[in-house]
């Protein structure tokens, strides 16, 4: 048998003050999604085929037998929330604005296709750890408040599974911070819209459950938009 349990299993053995599973969903796809629009901030709503989607994922949702949702509070995870919510049955949901996605300010409603051409995007996108986005972060500090917001829901209700419907870049993020990983490499995560991630948190010890499940997983090999 291979050494890697024998270190889970004394860790949960421990005496910890913090204890409990993170579930990680992103939002249902939207139009912007589909068109390789950047989102951030903007108040973008699931449409018909963003809805099936993260309806499709319930079945998942309930296995995965979360005792409270907390959300970001943009519609596209609001709305994916309480799809999840009226799927399960007998759920809370909560808002929780740290893990709203990132602030991109000018760069909101640009396509791919333009931000490429995008002198600040390029410089950016040369160091995301020290260049902040025109909306005012780094993804360092992206990182930061999205894991404040996890660490605070957890202290809140120990020892309890926790599903966050958030964000690409956040989900992204806040996974490197829990799996001890390079953020400057944050962007080779793949999360799909609708798609869930499970780590066990036992003080500060992590253990990556599953990462990008979804229920069609071929559904990860096609690209992120239509080009």
């Amino acid at each position: 048998m291979a050494l890697g349990p024998f270190h889970v299993a004394d860790k949960l053995k421990e005496a910890v003050r913090i204890r409990g599973t993170v579930l990680l969903m992103r939002h249902g796809e939207t139009p912007w999604n589909r068109e390789g629009r950047v989102m951030g901030r903007q108040p973008v709503e699931l449409d018909e085929a963003g809805r099936r989607q993260v309806e499709e994922s319930v079945p998942l949702a309930r296995l995965l037998k979360p005792d409270l949702i907390v959300s970001s509070p943009l519609p596209r995870a609001r709305q994916s929330a309480e799809i999840i919510a009226n799927g399960i049955g007998d759920i809370k949901i909560v808002e929780e604005p740290l893990i709203e996605e990132v602030r991109y300010g000018k760069w909101e409603g640009m396509t791919y296709h333009q931000l490429i051409k995008d002198e600040s995007f390029l410089e950016y996108r040369k160091a995301p750890i020290e260049n902040m986005t025109p909306g005012g972060e780094t993804i360092v500090q992206v990182q930061a408040r999205g894991v404040e917001g996890v660490m605070h829901a957890l202290r809140a209700n120990n020892e309890q599974r926790l599903l966050f419907v958030s964000h690409g870049d956040i989900i992204r993020t806040v996974v490197c911070h829990f799996m001890k990983l390079d953020l400057r490499y944050y962007h080779r995560l793949r999360v799909d819209n609708a798609s869930f991630f499970a780590i066990d948190v036992i003080g500060d010890f992590a253990e990556l459950k599953f990462s990008n499940l979804l229920p069609d997983p071929t559904r990860s090999f096609l690209p992120p938009f239509k080009k």
